[in-house]
């Protein structure tokens, strides 16, 4: 073959390859999910990974997961979602006062079980009893799922819930403001993520987080002292949620993928890594020399606390009830539900 012509050839090929791989590029969708945590958080070094992971194998390659950062306060991304400046995103309910009251039902104390097995009971009793209510309006459920256990982060140690009486503790909003409330401390609001920075600057004195930021958030730096109650103090509700106008722009078969790998198997999916990222939150902090005082069950301040507590359950469903659905019926439902959960550990 001659000098020209094999030249020929190689252009040729050249050009088909190109052409398959431009085609191959314009075919793949991007979804975009707007995350507000740090990256090393595991909502964003496990759950989202591996949820692209089931996404990109369901739609054969044809939409990619991409995360962007810093897009605004956590509060706002349900509505950066709903008005399509993200395709996707997640957060907490507490952070939207008002609008997410079903919720929380599962961040009540006392409901007995881990992440895993409250995000799937969470999940359940949402579709089953809450969604009627149109709390989520605007958007589509991926996924609803908890952390694990609530517990107190200060700068000083803490022998008695008396002495939180008035010092300045970081909450996120929902079940945490009214355990503030009962427990007379003055409470301040701002976002996980301005934890570390307000602690720094002495501009709180302690905070209700989960075991997993002493790693996450680094908090192992500003908050030498854990206290940890039996089962927590409380859970925290979250949800990711996609624009459904997004979703109805992909291919059929393509929406429906992701919401085959969504669901239920999203929920108990990233309660597990919330609950893996609490047994490294405590290593780290133990490693650290943070002083972590794990209260017993007859400790004098468990019992107190349950005392504290009395009548919460009853608030929440004297609340819920106004949004038109059998709240205490449904409350059970979920702790039933979470309670008999066994884990399938199936990704």
């Amino acid at each position: 073959m001659s000098i020209h012509r094999l030249c020929k050839h190689l252009m040729v090929g050249l050009i088909s390859t190109l052409t398959l791989l431009s085609g191959a590029a314009q075919a793949e969708t991007i979804l975009r999910v707007a995350s507000w945590a740090p990256p090393s958080h595991p909502q964003n070094s496990v759950v989202i990974p591996t949820w692209a992971e089931w996404v990109q194998e369901a739609t054969d390659g044809r939409v990619k997961v991409v995360v962007d950062y810093d897009l605004g306060h956590p509060k706002t991304m349900f509505d950066i979602v709903e008005d399509g400046v993200a395709d996707a995103s997640w957060s907490y309910h507490g952070y939207v006062p008002g609008r997410f009251i079903l919720p929380m039902a599962v961040e009540l104390p006392g409901l007995g079980a881990d992440a895993e097995a409250a995000s799937v009971a969470l999940w359940r009793t949402y579709n089953k009893e809450f969604a009627s209510a149109g709390e989520f309006a605007g958007l589509t459920l991926l996924g609803m799922f908890t952390h694990g256990p609530g517990q107190l982060h200060t700068r000083t140690p803490v022998t008695s819930w008396d002495q939180l009486e008035g010092k300045k503790i970081r909450v996120g909003g929902g079940v945490q403001s009214e355990l503030a409330s009962r427990m007379g401390i003055t409470p301040v609001s701002a976002p996980a993520s301005k934890v570390y920075e307000m602690m720094q600057q002495g501009v709180i004195d302690g905070v209700f987080l989960t075991l997993s930021d002493q790693k996450g958030f680094r908090l192992f730096e500003v908050a030498p002292h854990v206290t940890v109650v039996p089962n927590g103090m409380y859970l925290g509700s979250f949800s990711m949620f996609i624009n459904p106008d997004f979703l109805e722009s992909l291919e059929p078969r393509d929406a429906e993928a992701i919401m085959k790998v969504s669901g239920e198997k999203l929920s108990a999916m990233a309660g597990r890594a919330w609950e893996t990222a609490d047994e490294e939150g405590l290593a780290t902090a133990k490693q650290e020399g943070v002083k972590v005082n794990v209260l017993s069950e007859t400790d004098p301040m468990t019992t107190s606390f349950h005392d504290l507590i009395q009548g919460m359950d009853e608030a929440w469903i004297q609340k819920a009830s106004e949004r038109g659905i059998d709240a205490r019926a449904a409350l059970e439902e979920l702790r039933k539900t979470a309670r008999e959960y066994t884990s399938s550990t199936q990704e």
